[in-house]
């Protein structure tokens, strides 16, 4: 089959300063200077900060960060430039040039938002001194450079995915779309399975709602552990959305087609939420851990900032992982006849369609499962050793019962999330079978978000308290 594909574009071409071929050694040797001036200056303000102690301090931690992200900045643009210098070349890939353009967005909103964070620093420096050290600790600095790096990547990554659409609009080929082929092609199942999607997707989204507005709307559930709940219900209400609408709209106008964009994008933001999901529940492990193992420091350790710090960080490698994959992708051609065995777009269906090479692409889906899929479970199961031991050493059977009772609700969506997606990527190991496959999917994408709720709202007093406040409040104000 000819691969036609929408990453299959022609070369973009760089220009450049100059084409005069007399100028191209002057202005080779000019570029590489400021390169190395600038990678070799940064590095040695990196290192003297690292180095003397009399530097760490908030204002040079601020600047090695600085300092980094001007050699990154640099070092997507000038490297690529000199090549093309030295090889007479002026060409540049489709893949490289969208991976060019999102990393130097990043860099460069990650410069500018540093220098805002820096001057906030000098602010108080001068006008809040006997303050300076109480204000500027070290999580908020971390706090605030994660929160430069994340408001840098989130906005880089809509600007790529935009461009991305506009190339694939500018630029289409026999292969402009996708045909998803769902859960069955049999015409008179089709009522049947938008009924019941439609209605599994609307208690998802009213359940995880409800856990939401439960949670900030009563004060005695404003602590660590609701804190992550209702992330983890906010979550879950993303990633059941970047599927559902798409899939009832398909049955509901009878058809299968998606997008090149709309699949890729699609992809990026299901593996950003999944991912997400994995690592919250590695986080609220840990919080209960702490609250059980070393109750009297629980609020000392699990402060707000830090709970803060936990689900950027989170949501940081979520989105840097989607991004890698869905890169990746981009290098790729597919053949014609596009048909994905499943209900989505899901990454390991369009790695099987690809036409080219997906050793790359491979290597980074075990890698990401060996980082995110067995370092969280490995997390998980350290936190609930030392939780099991640490209850079985309280003398009192109601004490040892009230704290099994806290863990209890958690415990039962781990075993859930966990067990489902095992369930998926056994089966597709076991069967050839993308159909079974892809029914298991069911279960892991969309059956646990919604049983989430119920589970954290029956096994709860104080959830089933703050719902039953919410209720009457609700039909109180009607």
């Amino acid at each position: 089959m000819e691969p036609e594909n929408l990453t299959q574009i022609a070369e973009f071409l760089l220009l450049g300063l100059s084409e005069d071929p007399e100028l191209q050694p002057i202005l080779f040797g000019l570029l590489l200077t400021i390169y190395l001036v600038t990678v070799v200056g940064n590095l040695l303000i990196i290192l003297a900060v690292s180095s003397d102690s009399h530097l760490h301090t908030p204002m040079y931690f601020f600047l090695s960060n600085l300092a980094l992200t001007d050699i990154c900045s640099t070092s997507t643009l000038v490297p690529k430039m000199l090549l093309n210098i030295q090889t007479e070349s002026k060409a540049i890939s489709y893949a490289g040039c969208l991976t060019q353009a999102y990393f130097f967005m990043v860099f460069l909103c990650m410069d500018n938002l540093l220098l805002t964070v820096m001057a906030y620093d000098r602010y108080v420096a001068i006008c809040h001194p006997l303050h300076y050290m109480v204000i500027m600790n070290p999580r908020l600095c971390v706090l605030l450079v994660l929160i430069c790096l994340l408001i840098s990547t989130v906005d880089a990554l809509v600007h790529a995915l935009m461009l991305l659409r506009l190339m694939s609009s500018e630029n289409q080929t026999l292969a402009a779309e996708f045909l998803l082929l769902g859960l069955s092609e049999d015409p008179e199942l089709q009522p049947i399975l938008f009924g019941l999607f439609l209605t599994m997707y609307l208690v998802t989204v009213v359940g995880n709602l409800l856990i939401i507005l439960a949670t900030s709307s009563d004060s005695h559930l404003h602590t660590p552990m609701y804190f992550f709940l209702s992330n983890l219900a906010l979550t879950d209400i993303c990633s059941t959305s970047t599927v559902v609408p798409k899939m009832l709209l398909n049955i509901q106008t009878e058809s299968k087609a998606i997008s090149y964009a709309g699949c890729l994008t699609q992809l990026c933001f299901f593996v950003v939420f999944v991912c997400m999901d994995n690592l919250l529940l590695t986080v609220m492990a840990y919080d209960r851990y702490v609250a059980i193992c070393h109750p009297l420091y629980y609020m000392v350790i699990m402060n707000p900032r830090l709970c803060v710090l936990l689900v950027l960080i989170c949501l940081l490698i979520s989105t840097l992982d989607a991004l890698v994959h869905t890169l990746l992708l981009l290098r790729l051609s597919f053949c014609k006849h596009l048909e994905i065995p499943h209900f989505f777009c899901d990454l390991t269906q369009m790695l099987k369609m690809a036409c080219s090479n997906t050793l790359i692409n491979n290597i980074v889906v075990y890698l990401s499962t060996m980082l995110l899929g067995i370092g969280p479970v490995s997390g998980i199961i350290f936190s609930y050793t030392r939780i099991v031991s640490s209850i079985l050493r309280i003398p009192s059977t109601g004490g040892r019962y009230k704290a099994f009772s806290t863990c209890g609700s958690h415990l039962s969506v781990v075993s859930l999330f966990y067990g489902t997606a095992l369930g998926v990527y056994l089966s597709s190991a076991v069967t050839d079978s993308p159909r079974k496959a892809t029914v298991a999917s069911v279960m892991y994408a969309l059956v646990t978000p919604m049983l989430n709720p119920f589970i954290y709202s029956l096994r709860n007093k104080d959830m089933k308290g703050a719902l039953r406040k919410l209720t009457l409040g609700t039909f109180s104000f009607s």
